[in-house]
């Protein structure tokens, strides 16, 4: 067997993606009398500077010999690749090995990949001490081949994961990118209600969005994800569009939040994404441009318990997410998952652990029902017609609109590897987004 990884052929001006550069090389495989055993879209990690749109790398299993496959992967690379792009630099890395048997080390780099920065040097080491071969690409960047450190991962993916979902894509007639997609979207969003939950994330209900649609200029037409192969492809076939030059099925590891590591406040470092637990201390305001903002704290209740804080935000294309966190309150425990950068936590989903039930109100008189009023300063309260009083504020229980569970950005503003929540697998109930 030979695996052949493939990264960052795209541009984020001008469209080109490397899944439909697998699309055409597995085909190329297949003409060439070879066989393609299975392609993997490997999501790396979302925080890195240097990323394509979506941040995927490539695999494609071949039986094709080593050589045969470089000169082919080579050749689409060449053709194909978006290279009049400061920011693209591609990559590729073909592997004498079958998946199941690629080194340790590969593998480690794999796992690492998804949620560390890693750099061209570390992995042109590990590609080296591997026996590969490898080939970079610079284009208009000043760095020969950055796609290498994608190709590696995606090499080791198979054997460094262990959980897969499925997207099957369908790509448009290539001379047809740049212009307006012809898609019905009635028929998405029925073919979506058929698919439902097994098939998840191809439209957003809520905000009329067929999700699964993108606006890039590139050659994907639509992608359906899911839990299933069959499944996704039934979905697929339903749709009503513009003609289909050709579609794949690929294994992925979307929506599994493996980019997501455990971490505690004050020891979270930037380029990661964490899952942390805490207690609202600040409570939630709305910034400049429809940002909400709250301070996350360390829980009292953790062996860990100081004075770190973090900053979480939920940005504007959360849209209806934000309403979640304007409910939160001083005082409720939480654990949040997301992105951490500049001391802010970038949230994609939390879960709330205790809610808050009680607050501080100004004490009523139990003669008359009325509110009483300060007494003076550290004089406490008292009920001007009866002449009653109160030491200080009481308190009351109040209503909550959020209840214990986990909560989520709506499909609209999903990262490809955050897991949803109807994929299940979680540690507490579940209020899906649709």
């Amino acid at each position: 067997m030979t695996v052949i990884g493939l990264d960052d052929t795209d541009s984020r001006r001008q469209g080109m993606c490397t899944t439909y550069l697998a699309a055409r090389l597995s085909d190329a495989i297949t003409d060439a009398g070879g066989h393609v055993e299975r392609v993997l879209l490997v999501r790396l990690n979302p925080a890195v500077e240097h990323k394509t749109r979506g941040n995927a790398a490539l695999a494609v299993h071949t039986d094709l010999p080593a050589n045969e496959a470089a000169d082919l992967a080579a050749d689409r690379i060449e053709s194909l690749a978006i290279d009049a792009d400061a920011r693209t630099s591609p990559g590729l890395v073909v592997a004498d090995d079958t998946p199941e048997t690629v080194p340790d080390a590969v593998a480690d780099f794999a796992e690492r990949a998804i949620r560390d920065r890693l750099s061209l040097d570390t992995a042109l080491d590990v590609a080296d001490d591997a026996g590969y071969e490898h080939h970079g690409w610079a284009g208009e960047s000043d760095v020969v081949g950055r796609g290498r450190i994608g190709a590696l991962a995606a090499v080791g993916a198979w054997t460094a994961l262990d959980e897969w979902t499925y997207e099957h894509i369908a790509y448009r007639e290539f001379d047809r990118c740049g212009s307006p997609r012809e898609v019905d979207i009635d028929s998405v969003f029925a073919a979506a209600d058929r698919g439902y939950p097994t098939v998840w994330d191809t439209v957003d209900r809520e905000e009329g969005q067929a999700v699964c649609v993108p606006n890039a200029p590139g050659p994907i037409l639509y992608g359906i994800r899911g839990d299933d192969a069959d499944a996704v492809g039934r979905v697929a076939d339903a749709i009503e569009s513009e003609p289909v030059e050709r579609s794949r099925c690929f294994l992925t590891n979307q929506g599994t939040d493996l980019h997501l590591r455990e971490g505690t406040l004050g020891s979270l470092q930037g380029g990661s994404a964490y899952r942390v637990d805490g207690v609202v201390t600040e409570p939630p305001t709305t910034r400049e441009g429809g940002h909400v903002f709250f301070t996350l704290g360390q829980d009292g209740e953790s062996d860990a318990a100081g004075d770190a804080t973090a900053d979480c935000v939920a940005f504007e294309p959360t849209k209806r997410f934000r309403d979640r966190v304007r409910a939160l309150r001083v005082g409720d425990r939480l654990t949040v998952c997301g992105e951490y950068s500049d001391g802010t936590i970038k949230l994609e989903k939390f879960a709330i652990r205790a809610l808050n039930r009680t607050e501080q109100v100004t004490p009523t008189c139990e003669e008359c029902g009325c509110r009483m009023e300060s007494a003076g300063r550290d004089q406490g309260y008292r009920c001007r017609d009866c002449g009653t009083s109160a030491p200080g504020l009481v308190e009351r229980e109040r209503d909550r609109d959020l209840e214990i569970g986990w909560y989520e950005v709506p499909p609209c503003a999903r990262r490809h590897i955050a897991k949803p929540l109807v994929r299940g697998g979680f540690d507490a109930p579940t209020h899906p987004e649709r």
